[in-house]
């Protein structure tokens, strides 16, 4: 369930109306290792499976996902139990951590770990601006939990300039998180793919999408200077503001191509 009712005193001016309104649902999952905790997250109750399989894959725990042997998801405590194949270690401290869905200091953020999973972009695939215009809009036609909330982001897969598969959540990084899920478990070719995203381009949004080894990123939203600093770094092509008909190429322009057919080209 990704929303629920709620009752609102809505006002214009002084003049209040009550009415029903629609939220989005914040849901707790503590994950488990091989029998031992190791985080909890705050999320969005849908696509959980994804969502644990790209979170392991992000933290650098699993490579594939079929490295984990069993998942299991008990909705009614909030659990998720995950085994895997080969021992591994969760904690360097034995400290359980704590992932809320903001982008605030609940979520730990560890150069060390992103510097060992972080890969630097090799795919060439190559974008027209009209395709780029063409992906985003689609992007926004997906966005209907958004339009009825406000309150969640969006992150999506293209390929050849379609939308393969959208996820939403209630946190920018557990929707990213999706989105790597859905790749590992789908076995998915990284190359001539695209991630199209709702929020801020941060360094931590950057480095999830060069984890997923994906050189193109549009959004229609702004960057930071570290997130740009990283995707000059990781060759990957940063694209901002995407709103309309316009757009803002930060990174790696030799992606986006003119071309009189408006598709695709493959370099």
């Amino acid at each position: 369930m990704e929303t629920t009712p709620w009752t609102i005193d809505r006002y214009e001016g002084e003049e209040a109306d009550r009415k029903s309104d629609i939220v989005a649902v914040e849901y707790p999952l503590t994950i488990f290792i091989n029998g031992n905790e190791f985080a909890t997250m705050v999320c969005t109750p849908i696509d959980l499976e994804v969502l644990v399989t790209g979170f392991l894959a992000s933290e650098g725990l699993i490579r594939k996902a079929d490295e984990i042997k069993k998942l299991t998801i008990d909705m009614d405590r909030g659990i998720a139990y995950a085994e895997t194949h080969r021992p591994i270690a969760v904690s360097g401290e034995g400290q359980k951590r704590w992932i809320g869905s903001c982008c605030g200091k609940s979520r730990a953020f560890y150069f060390k770990n992103d510097a060992a999973t972080a890969r630097t972009a090799v795919d060439d695939t190559a974008y027209t601006p009209d395709t780029c215009f063409r992906m985003m809009d689609a992007f926004h036609r997906e966005a209907e939990t958004f339009r009825e909330t406000g309150g969640v982001h969006q992150a999506a897969i293209a390929k050849d300039g379609k939308l393969v598969k959208a996820y939403t959540d209630i946190g920018r990084h557990n929707a990213l998180d999706k989105l790597y899920g859905y790749l590992l478990m789908e076995r998915m070719e990284h190359r001539g793919l695209a991630v199209l995203f709702s929020g801020r381009i941060s360094s931590e949004v950057l480095l999830k999408v060069s984890k997923m080894r994906i050189g193109f990123l549009l959004s229609k939203s702004a960057p930071t200077d570290l997130a740009l600093q990283l995707a000059e770094d990781l060759h990957i092509t940063a694209v901002g503001f995407v709103r309309g008909r316009r757009m803002n190429v930060y990174t790696h322009p030799s992606r986006i191509k003119e071309s009189s057919k408006g598709g695709v080209s493959v370099e």
